[in-house]
């Protein structure tokens, strides 16, 4: 985000506040939205233990691919990380979810322990290539990102013996005839996608803009059409499909989280460099380290908020969690309309401000993502095992194509108003949630 809007005189491309809001935003869905295919290619082709490993080589790749010091090379690395990604993250969950017992207290605590060590990165990474990238050189910040990806990549190599049989096999394998005909498929759509970005250029239509649009509304679509797949298929359950319904609201619900909450690496950020005063003993910190506070209070939360659910077990349900996380996402945004205004004027404002922020989001965070996650392992069709952890990240991806979306009138709306308008909005939500609790866990079955 940082460096699309940087001045060219900076290294930076000067996209503008609004476009790059929209850029990040459908970035981040579509690396939400490849976790669809990326499931189905566990679950039917080469399983999830063998999609991580080929989804980690692509993200570094992609990495590598932005480290060249050109203007095209991000938008390609930025392609590769997208297909990457789809294939590791729906997958390495799935993985986490086949340790534990279908119904146990335990998986929601697993999952917190699993996105403790997510965050450990998380707040890494930023450091480097927050400082490399601002200080330095963008391309150098997108190289080590690189050199650490591949890291990771070993390790995942060299760790797999501690797994078991997770993952080791797809839940559904195509054979035969239908796996040739899939893969002609496959091809089949790789080249009509190929042929319309090949006609945009030609049209002259192939703008940032224009692709941002298309993209947030092929994932909007995608979303209807798999969740009408998937409750019109005639081989799950009644049970099943009642638990698919329940899903359906707490899907609403997690997008609606990730509109607001995911908009710390495009609006906050840019508020970050432009409007808050990072000096400390005359060093000018870089904005992107800011990022590193959200990760940190999650490894901080984390281990509290999993011995919290152990604690608590069945007494609060999944649906009033999910309530408790908008309330506290719509609380977050509240206070960073009090922040927008104390910087009217051009004022510098502290970074305790944004520090506050997070904190409240990242408790919103921990009463909904690895609760989410738990919760959509335990009412996936079986059928649908790996593609399920994909249509949970496609909350994220939903949220994040609309949020990029919103996010445009942060340029046109004053800070104050746009923060408490969707602030308040998602507190309202929040309580909405609650007054359905009841009816959600009766769709549920027998599931919390």
């Amino acid at each position: 985000m940082l460096y699309l809007t940087a001045a060219v005189a900076d290294g930076g491309l000067d996209l503008g506040e609004s476009s790059a809001n929209a850029v990040y935003g459908t970035y981040n869905a579509m690396v939400y939205l490849m976790a669809l295919p990326g499931g189905w290619v566990a679950d039917r082709l080469i399983g999830a233990r063998r999609s991580v490993l080929w989804g980690g080589v692509v993200i570094a790749a992609g990495h590598y691919v932005m480290a060249i010091p050109t203007g095209w090379s991000v938008f390609a690395g930025m392609a590769l990380i997208v297909l990457g990604t789809g294939l590791l993250k729906p997958n390495i969950s799935t993985m986490v979810g086949d340790l534990y017992e279908r119904d146990s207290p335990r998986r929601d605590a697993g999952f917190s322990i699993f996105y403790m060590g997510i965050n450990l990165g998380a707040f890494i990474a930023p450091l480097i290539t927050g400082f490399l990238g601002e200080k330095i050189n963008w391309h150098l910040g997108f190289g080590a990102a690189a050199v650490g990806m591949t890291f990771g990549v070993l390790q995942y190599v060299l760790g797999r013996r501690n797994l078991g049989d997770a993952g080791a096999r797809p839940a559904d394998p195509l054979l035969g005839a239908d796996r040739r005909r899939a893969l002609t498929r496959i091809g089949v759509a790789s080249v009509v996608v190929l042929a319309v970005l090949l006609v945009l250029l030609v049209s002259g239509w192939f703008t940032v803009d224009t692709v941002v649009n298309l993209l947030t509304v092929v994932t909007v679509l995608v979303t209807v059409g798999y969740f009408a797949r998937i409750l019109t298929d005639r081989e799950i359950s009644g049970t099943e499909r009642s638990r698919m319904k329940a899903y359906v609201w707490l899907f609403l619900f997690a997008a609606s989280f990730w509109l607001i909450y995911d908009q710390a690496g495009s609006v906050l950020n840019i508020f970050a460099a432009d409007r808050t005063d990072r000096s400390v003993g005359g060093f000018t910190f870089p904005a992107s380290w800011l990022q590193s506070v959200n990760p940190i209070l999650i490894i901080i939360g984390a281990p509290l908020a999993a011995a919290l659910w152990l604690k608590l077990g069945h007494r609060v349900s999944t649906p009033t969690k999910f309530a408790v996380g908008l309330v506290l996402n719509g609380l977050s945004f509240v206070l960073m309309a009090a922040a927008a205004r104390a910087a009217v004027g051009g004022d510098l404002v502290s970074p305790l401000w944004l520090v506050a922020v997070y904190a409240i989001q990242v408790a919103g965070e921990l009463s909904l993502s690895p609760v989410g996650l738990s919760a959509t392992t335990k009412l996936a069709p079986v059928k649908y095992a790996s593609q399920m952890l994909g249509l949970w990240f496609l909350a994220t991806a939903v949220g994040d194509a609309i949020g990029g979306q919103v996010a445009r009138l942060a340029d046109t709306w004053s800070q104050p108003v746009y923060f408490l308008t969707f602030g308040l909005a998602s507190v309202v939500l929040g309580l909405a949630a609650v007054m359905f609790t009841r009816q959600i866990r009766q769709l549920m079955a027998g599931i919390h």
